[in-house]
């Protein structure tokens, strides 16, 4: 039962440190010539640290706590979760993941850092929206994909 246990979390956290590469990729490739400038989650993210520590964080230390969210916390959760997302195959169960995702970072995130409902509020229409669900798909599908994969063969 604990070997089991142990298996599904470890799998977790080896899929969301993958997931979570994938990701920063696509974001280190945006933030040196994406096509919204204005648009920095991960700026917004830096922001909410220095709010919640009551100083100056670090880029470094932001990246650190970027890996430990995906790949300990988000990958821990995945785990917890991937037998009750929908859908029969990982592709399936990685988009599910991701638009939970996206609702939660578009409705609750963005608002609370004062960037509307979506990031509305940079005026960019749609494509930050897109972006992020573009990012999230990014990382959950890839997630799911090396959880199913890992799952597969450590039974």
């Amino acid at each position: 039962m604990w070997r089991r246990r142990w298996k599904k979390i470890r799998n977790g956290l080896i899929a969301g440190f993958c997931g979570t590469v994938a990701h920063s990729l696509l974001m280190l490739v945006h933030g040196k010539a994406g096509p919204l400038p204005g648009f920095q989650p991960n700026e917004d993210i830096q922001r909410s640290l220095v709010w919640l520590v009551g100083s100056e964080v670090s880029s470094r230390t932001a990246w650190l706590l970027s890996f430990v969210n995906g790949a300990l916390i988000w990958g821990f959760v995945f785990a917890q979760a991937y037998g009750f997302l929908p859908g029969k195959n990982p592709w399936l169960k990685g988009i599910s993941f991701a638009v939970l995702a996206w609702l939660v970072m578009g409705l609750l995130f963005f608002p609370l850092v004062d960037r509307g409902i979506f990031a509305s509020k940079l005026g960019l229409g749609a494509a930050p929206a897109i972006l992020m669900l573009v990012a999230l798909l990014t990382y959950s599908v890839t997630m799911s994909l090396v959880y199913h994969r890992l799952s597969e063969h450590s039974g």
